[in-house]
């Protein structure tokens, strides 16, 4: 595999999988743990339990208190943090070469012997309330959750990361207990490193310290069903936020690659479509872009910019005639040069062993394989302007989603902007 020859993987009897990625000439280690479960793996009654249980993971094990974990890791020079997502939580690390044992054996012990104490709970019920007040604070970050569960109404998928605050401080104990008995087992845990590493190294320590798991049910989820629809919300601020989306692609998609490259192409950098033509020509826009997300069994393409309220009725034209376009034509230059930075991306990459480390458990959970790098390239490599114009016709057919927040007067109704995409 070019650029991960040492690479390696093993399941271990418990279920636990073990990924190591050794790397020459680095002197740290970036190691940790993902585990399948997030946000679609909860009930909507206890909506944001996972993201709380990432919180309480560090404020105290039977042999560490939250002080104690934060000290020894910083005693070191090493970071640790973790962090929550739809359908995966994470908890990773990075430190020098020679203490990679003391970071393996904090993650392990915050997520075997976490002790959940109530008053360490009912404090950071009340810490995770402001991070969720500051996301509704933040309309270019809370919009993108009114974007998905307009996207899928009434889902888990659709539901958000943090939670409500009315059910995030109402949360018991035994609530959060459960969920960490139920989805915290060997079977849905890689435990992944990279860098200054061996495999055997990581297998040894895998044994010595991850023996205290659970085993567990495979993981369940209600299958994404994409519905769209509108949403906005008028705030008296100075600029509004939009976002517009569209049924995107899983993991698994055959295309994947294609959406990837046809999602540079039109609002990926300073030479696309969308840059050139809303912020470049017109002036319309200091921020425009587009991205994909993708799920075991879905995603989303999204289009997102931030303007003035005179601007948005010329903003949201220009964003359905550019989705229009690029349905009718390409051209090769611009194909080439869409793949050429996700290519770069790709390998640059690579020099960074908290990138490899994190791709590789992705990889493992949403794939159940590595795939090695010369597959990427070459899939990349393989979409042409044939691939771009026919992902981007499957994509962008059927109810768009529409998200709106800050003042809306001369916003298009939900009805003109699918006429536009007609």
């Amino acid at each position: 595999m070019s650029g991960r020859d040492d690479l390696k993987l093993t399941r271990l009897p418990s279920g636990l999988t073990v990924l190591s990625d050794r790397m020459t000439g680095v002197e740290t280690v970036s190691l940790g743990v993902w585990v399948n479960a997030g946000t679609r793996h909860e009930t909507a009654e206890v909506n944001g339990v996972s993201h709380l249980l990432e919180h309480m993971a560090f404020k105290g094990t039977e042999r560490r208190s939250a002080m104690a974990i934060a000290e020894e890791i910083e005693a070191v020079g090493g970071q640790i943090n973790a962090y929550t997502s739809r359908e995966h939580t994470a908890y990773y690390a990075k430190v020098l070469k020679e203490d990679k044992e003391l970071a393996i054996d904090i993650i392990a012990d915050i997520l075997q012997y976490s002790t959940l104490d109530p008053d360490e709970l009912a404090r950071e019920e009340a810490v995770v309330a402001q991070e969720i007040a500051q996301a509704i604070d933040t309309p270019d970050d809370i919009i993108f959750d009114h974007v998905q569960s307009t996207a899928y109404p009434g889902q888990a998928v659709g539901r958000p990361v943090l939670g409500t605050a009315e059910i995030v401080r109402a949360m018991p104990r035994n609530t959060v207990a459960s969920y960490m008995r139920a989805h915290y087992g060997a079977s849905r845990m890689v435990l992944t490193a990279a860098g200054a590493i061996e495999h055997e190294e990581l297998l040894d320590a895998a044994g010595r310290h991850f023996a205290a798991l659970p085993d567990v049910a495979p993981p369940v989820s209600e299958p994404a069903r994409y519905v769209g629809g509108d949403f906005r919300e008028s705030r008296d601020i100075e600029q509004v936020h939009l976002v517009l989306a569209f049924d995107g692609v899983s993991f698994r998609d055959e295309d994947f690659y294609a959406a990837s490259v046809l999602s540079t192409l039109l609002g990926g950098g300073m030479s696309s479509r969308l840059f050139q033509e809303v912020r470049e020509r017109r002036g319309l826009a200091y921020s425009v872009y587009s991205f994909t997300s993708s799920y075991e069994d879905g995603g989303l393409f999204e289009i997102y910019a931030g303007t003035g309220e005179s601007e948005a009725a010329e903003v949201i034209p220009v964003l359905c005639e550019e989705v229009m376009k690029v349905t009718a034509k390409v051209s090769a230059e611009e194909v080439a040069r869409a793949r050429a930075q996700i290519r770069a991306s790709v390998l640059m990459s690579l020099e960074s062993s908290g990138a490899r480390c994190e791709q590789a458990a992705r990889q493992t959970l949403a794939l159940d394989r590595l795939v090695p790098t010369d597959e990427v390239i070459e899939r990349i490599d393989a979409v042409d302007e044939a691939a771009v114009i026919r992902v981007a016709r499957r994509l962008f057919q059927g109810t768009p989603t529409f998200a709106a927040i800050g003042p809306q007067g001369g916003l298009d109704s939900f009805d003109a902007i699918r006429a536009r995409l007609g």
